[in-house]
C-alpha cells in the first residue's frame, strides 16, 4: 500500500507546474499566452526574468530528485527508485494540475538522474553547458545532452565509473527519458535547422520584460 501511495506522490510531485504558477501568482501572467507558450524553465526565463526562471529550474529539478529518493526516504524496497523518478517526469510532461500540458522534461529528468547517478548527471551537465556555450541555444543543448545520455549508457564499459548503479532498467529509463526530451523538442529542432531558433543572451541581460499581447 505504501508503495502505491509513493508512486502516486511521485507523479503528483512531477505535476507541480512551477513556471505556470509562478507566473500567475507573482506576475499575473499566463506563460501559455506568451513566448513559446511553454511553462518550462526557458520560457520562464525569457518572459518573467532571471529570478523566476531560476526558481522554476530549481523546483523542476528537485521534484525529480525528491521523487527518485522517495523509496529511500520511506524505506520502500522491491521497486527501483528510477520508476518513481520516471513517474515524476511523466507528471511534469503531463501534469494533472495544468490540464496535462506540461514542460519538455529536461530539468526534471536531470533531477531524476542526479538522484540516482550523480556522476552521470555531472557528465551530462558538462555536455549541456559546453553545448550552450558554443551554440547559445538551450534547445540544442538539451537535445545534445539527451543524445549524450544515450551514448553514455551504450558505451558503459568505457565510462563504468560514472554508472555505479548500471543495470538494464537504467538503460531503458535513460533511453525513455532521452527519447521523450527529443520528441518534445521537435519544433525546436526544425527551427534549429531553419536557423530561426532563439539564442541565449550571454550578457546576463535576462531581465523581466512585459509580454506583448
Amino acid at each position: 500500500m505504501m508503495t502505491i501511495v509513493l508512486l502516486i506522490l511521485a507523479y503528483l510531485l512531477g505535476s507541480i507546474p512551477s513556471g505556470l504558477w509562478i507566473g500567475q501568482i507573482f506576475f499575473n501572467i499566463n506563460l501559455r499566452e506568451h513566448g513559446s507558450g511553454n511553462t518550462g524553465t526557458t520560457n520562464t526565463f525569457r518572459i518573467l526574468g532571471k529570478k523566476a526562471g531560476m526558481a522554476t529550474f530549481v523546483i523542476d529539478f528537485f521534484k525529480g530528485t525528491i521523487a527518485t529518493l522517495l523509496p529511500l526516504i520511506f524505506h520502500v524496497q522491491g521497486i527501483s527508485p528510477l520508476i518513481f523518478g520516471l513517474l515524476a517526469v511523466i507528471g511534469h510532461t503531463f501534469p494533472i494540475f495544468a490540464g496535462f500540458k506540461g514542460g519538455k522534461a529536461v530539468a526534471t529528468s536531470a533531477g531524476v538522474i542526479f538522484g540516482f547517478a550523480p556522476l552521470f548527471c555531472l557528465y551530462l551537465a558538462v555536455v549541456f553547458f559546453g553545448t550552450l556555450y558554443l551554440g547559445s541555444m538551450i534547445s540544442l543543448s538539451s537535445v545534445t545532452a539527451a543524445l549524450a545520455a544515450v551514448l553514455g549508457v551504450i558505451l558503459f564499459p568505457l565510462i563504468s565509473f560514472l554508472l555505479p548503479s548500471y543495470d538494464l532498467l537504467f538503460v531503458v529509463i535513460i533511453l525513455a527519458l532521452a527519447s521523450l526530451i527529443i520528441i518534445r523538442h521537435k519544433d525546436n529542432i526544425n527551427r534549429i535547422r531553419n536557423k530561426t531558433e532563439n539564442l541565449v543572451p550571454w550578457g546576463l541581460n535576462l531581465t523581466h520584460q512585459k509580454p506583448k499581447k
